[in-house]
């Protein structure tokens, strides 16, 4: 096991406009899960293939356990890559498969083979050793190919959307199985994924990137109830917080009629600000009271024991889509009116120039 630390560690390619990756600096502890998450193309995949050696680090610098990896070769860095595509070999049974990397290090065949045991048994691939890929089914060719990392026994994990190509289904048993088993090795693991929902089912830490700037690094309940700015507040959560700009009035924000007093703490640059409020903020309204939002129906989706309305304000069809979450005795349907009202302590504010929290 390894601490890892990025130290404003970048990477710009070749005639690109802006790095791919740009001054990000992290500190990952020891036996930490940490998730990097962000939309396509912002620079997520790229930090963690520098982390392996498969990237170089123009500027910065990428240390594991306190020793600069300039220079160093994958091979030599003891980190143990997972990749989306499974990468395994078509040929090669699962066995096979897992003991490749070993035999190629010299690993004598007594240890291959009780490495090789030891995963398979951890993963539940023991039926499985003697087939070969194509007889496997996608979840099963994914944990051969955790197998493969985890008989390698490295300092650090490094995991590049290994669910994004299984079913929904097995996606959400699949992460509970690979979180499950980083709390039972205890190895630093750095994880990519695009979808936010897994990245805060699993890690200990979550890393947003954006552009290949790093947003904010925190717990997952941290970045939920208290988002640096509009992009993590809208990239974390779903359904999505609602965002809306208001004005300043007497140390309340309205918006469309609907006031909200805010915190004397909040110190505003100018008189308007962004409001955030996320769907289990809103409670339903009357109709006309005072303080409430009237929004025109345009979806409603039914979940069991809960619903999620979505609108506009009444009149303005060009207006910001709000959401918001309510008992599934609460039926609108598309067209109706439906008056909502948010919990003043669970509304967060943003400066509407920086999209900074206030």
């Amino acid at each position: 096991m390894a601490s890892v630390t990025f130290d404003e560690a970048t990477r710009l390619h070749k005639g690109a406009p802006r790095p791919s990756v740009n001054k990000v600096t992290l500190d990952i502890a020891d036996g930490e899960f940490l998730v990097l998450v962000g939309p396509s193309g912002c620079g997520k995949s790229t930090t963690l293939r520098m982390l392996a050696g498969l990237e170089p680090v123009d500027e910065g610098r990428i240390l594991i356990d306190g020793h600069d990896q300039a220079g160093v070769r994958p091979r030599d860095r003891d980190v143990a890559m997972v990749f989306q595509s499974y990468a395994l070999y078509p040929t090669m049974t699962a066995r096979q498969n897992m003991a490749f990397a070993l035999e190629n290090a010299g690993t004598s065949k007594a240890d291959i083979n009780a490495r090789v045991e030891e995963a398979a048994k951890i993963l539940e691939l023991e039926p499985l050793l003697e087939r070969k890929p194509g007889a496997m089914s996608g979840g099963q060719r994914q944990r051969v190919a955790m197998g493969r990392a985890i008989v390698r026994q490295p300092k650090v994990f490094c995991m590049d959307e290994p669910l994004s190509n299984l079913d929904a289904k097995l996606r959400v048993s699949t992460r509970a199985q690979i979180a499950a088993l980083q709390r039972r090795l205890g190895v630093t693991t750095v994880y990519v994924t695009h979808d936010q929902v897994e990245a805060m089912t699993m890690g200990h830490r979550v890393a947003v990137l954006k552009d290949g700037i790093l947003q904010q690094c925190d717990t997952p309940e941290e970045l939920y109830e208290r988002p640096r700015n509009t992009f993590v507040a809208g990239f974390i959560g779903s359904p999505s917080i609602s965002l809306m700009d208001a004005a300043l009035t007497g140390g309340d924000a309205t918006f469309h009629g609907m006031r909200v007093p805010l915190s004397r703490d909040i110190k505003a640059t100018s008189d308007r600000v962004t409001i955030g409020v996320r769907p289990e903020a809103f409670v339903v309204a009357q109709p006309g009271e005072a303080g409430a939002l009237e929004l025109e129906v345009e979806l409603v989706e039914t979940l069991g024991s809960e619903a999620f309305v979505y609108g506009r304000p009444a009149g303005e069809p060009d207006g910001p889509r709000i959401g918001t979450r309510v008992d599934k005795r609460v039926r609108p349907t598309q067209g109706d009116r439906f008056a909502v009202k948010p919990m003043t302590d669970h509304v967060h504010v943003f400066d509407t120039e920086t999209g900074e929290r206030l």
